[in-house]
């Protein structure tokens, strides 16, 4: 049975604004969200930037949100999740749900990192005695929590799923929800990322990785600069991205408002190196080829790829070489662009919430801005430098979304204009 599967409803908590279209309207401005790291424990680190959620223009508390005994249970990454599907399900006009509906909706949520803060801090408790560590640390760090704690908070008694496949982490996660709906696994699934990894021990793993960028730590809103040539490492980002996805039918049963149709997904592994992409961009290529076959629609087709595009220097080159490898001739009909030049790099929320740009970008025409583009270093290639341009495609709007992760593992989603 031929079930399509669409996007009904959307949820955001981000650096760049908690709410779907106060991140839009600010990734669509061209506005950044990276701040300066002015702890004192990062004072001797080489990178000193990141992106913090941020609600209202001013950091997130999750105090705001929920009770202290609700707190105790879950990690900071599993709040912002929780959110993000609230907001998501307000949007997809799903507060309320039959019974029988919840039996037919699933969750696929996801991690790249657990909270090792939490870890560092109950490692000291354990110092002071057996009785200092929280019975509800194991619960805290498990990667699946998120997962759990909206499954149990919302009712949804189908799938419930959680991926951790690093940076690649909310595009799997869409791309397996796909799989459910499109299979009758479910007829809702609610799927993403979360990721609240800005610590300490992080930023200085990373750096040790030489990963980060540590060029503009006076300028934090620089810092992130996908394919500009003075690109020099990722900045780190925290929040989450739920997407709802639905069988077709099932919402024009509802009469709700569809964003985009979710048309193909398309994976790889590089099998080359822990850290760094394949040089050749074989990896990348081949989630974008297996997408477009799984779509069933011609590389023409294709008018906009959302980029994985992280500000590294040597992964950015990567990926426009793939890109370039798959459209060869067409490239001059394709816009690219990164939105991490506004809020950074989310880790394991990285794709999902890129997702959601990319079908904003389909439902209302709008190419979002690759902030921090000041000096191109492929001209071949319309990167939509530094401010929003307006999409003009001959047919139906199409776009890839592109997240890849350390170890290798690739994803690539494509989305359409959804036409009844």
């Amino acid at each position: 049975m031929h079930r399509r599967v669409v996007v009904t409803g959307m949820g955001v908590v981000s650096p760049i604004g908690t709410g779907l279209r106060e991140a839009w309207k600010e990734i669509v401005a061209g506005k950044s969200g990276i701040v300066k790291l002015d702890a004192p424990e990062y004072e001797q680190f080489p990178c000193r930037i990141a992106g913090f959620v941020k609600d209202k223009g001013s950091r997130l508390e999750l105090s705001s949100y929920f009770s202290k005994s609700e707190l105790k249970t879950m990690a900071p990454a599993t709040g912002f999740a929780l959110l993000a599907a609230k907001e998501a399900l307000v949007d997809a006009n799903l507060e309320t749900m039959s019974d029988e509906l919840k039996n037919n909706s699933g969750v696929a949520v996801g991690m790249g990192m657990v909270d090792l803060e939490d870890i560092c801090r109950t490692y000291d408790s354990l110092k002071k005695g057996y009785h200092q560590v929280s019975p509800f640390f194991v619960p805290r760090i498990l990667p699946n929590m998120a997962a759990g704690q909206i499954s149990i908070k919302f009712g949804l008694r189908g799938p419930n799923h959680a991926i951790s496949t690093a940076c690649a982490t909310g595009a799997h996660a869409i791309g397996d929800s796909f799989r459910f709906v499109k299979h009758g696994d479910a007829d809702i699934m609610l799927c993403g990322g979360t990721e609240a990894s800005i610590s300490p021990l992080s930023i200085a793993g990373f750096c040790r990785l030489r990963a980060l960028s540590t060029s503009f730590n006076n300028e934090p809103e620089k810092a992130s600069r996908p394919f500009d040539k003075l690109r020099d490492g990722f900045v780190m980002g925290e929040g989450s991205a739920i997407l709802i996805l639905e069988e077709l039918n099932h919402a024009l049963s509802r009469n709700v408002d569809i964003y985009a149709e979710v048309l193909g997904y398309g994976l790889s592994g590089d099998a080359s190196h822990l850290t760094a992409p394949r040089q050749d961009g074989t990896g990348a290529y081949l989630a974008m080829k297996r997408a477009i076959n799984n779509a069933k629609i011609n590389i023409d087709d294709v008018t906009y790829v959302n980029a994985h595009a992280t500000s590294t220097p040597l992964g950015d080159a990567i990926e426009t070489r793939a890109i370039k490898k798959l459209f060869r001739n067409s490239c001059n009909n394709i816009a690219v662009s990164s939105t991490k030049g506004a809020h950074g790099h989310l880790l394991g929320a990285a794709g999902n919430l890129e997702a959601v740009f990319s079908i904003l970008a389909i439902k209302e025409g709008i190419l979002p801005p690759t902030v921090n583009l000041e000096s191109i270093e492929d001209e071949d290639i319309n990167f939509v430098p530094l401010t929003a341009q307006e999409w003009r495609s001959p047919s139906k709007r199409i776009a890839l979304k592109n997240a890849f992760g350390f170890g290798g593992t690739n994803a690539s989603l494509c989305f359409g204009q959804f036409i009844s």
